[in-house]
């Protein structure tokens, strides 16, 4: 079995529609799909998912939005970034800080969480890392995908400073994944890169 890892977005979980949608498309393909909640705290979140991501050594990472941001940052690894939150840090301070409720369930049962100054100080700090490993290699290992209608997060310039055209594409959609985009552009390209079509 080939095996992916999906790296979730902000205040959502990894039984997400998008990760299980994932799963059930590509486990008839010889592809397991493992989708964990990451932590909500980004020093916390970096930590787990680079211990998890040497432990499962996964053929393809694929992070959507603030997964996204912590896709890049997984050096040595194909991965696929979709409208990925480079800039978590502004974002968080521009919408507020406050109580968010999970848009999905959690293993740890959590309902809520906080985002506060400390959370927003720590997204600053891990931002500083992105784009340090990136060599011609990582370049032909990373795919970044992008809405043409996302209102919510635009950094299409921010990825090809560093990643270039080569790898570069956009899709007829929003911020947020639905099936149809998910079948039609982010499944294919995953197909691709797992060599799955041959």
């Amino acid at each position: 079995m080939k095996k992916i890892i999906y790296i979730h977005g902000f205040a959502s979980s990894g039984a997400s529609g998008t990760a299980t949608n994932m799963r059930n498309s590509l486990y008839p393909e010889g592809v397991v799909v493992h989708s964990p909640d990451i932590p909500v705290m980004p020093a916390d979140a970096i930590a787990f998912l680079r211990q998890y991501i040497a432990d499962e050594q996964p053929d393809l990472i694929i992070g959507t939005s603030m997964g996204g941001f912590y896709t890049e940052l997984q050096y040595g690894y194909k991965r696929i970034l979709v409208n990925p939150s480079f800039q978590m840090a502004r974002l968080l301070t521009f919408r507020g800080m406050g109580n968010y409720d999970f848009h999905n369930k959690r293993e740890d049962g959590a309902k809520t969480f906080k985002v506060d100054k400390e959370m927003i100080a720590q997204f600053r700090e891990l931002e500083k890392q992105s784009f340090k490993g990136v060599t011609p290699e990582e370049r032909e290992r990373v795919y970044g995908l992008f809405g043409i209608h996302d209102k919510t997060v635009n950094c299409q310039d921010i990825y090809k400073k560093h990643y270039g055209d080569a790898h570069f594409a956009t899709f007829d959609g929003e911020h947020r994944l639905n099936d149809i985009i998910l079948k039609t552009t982010v499944l294919p390209l995953a197909r691709t890169l797992l060599d799955l079509n041959k």
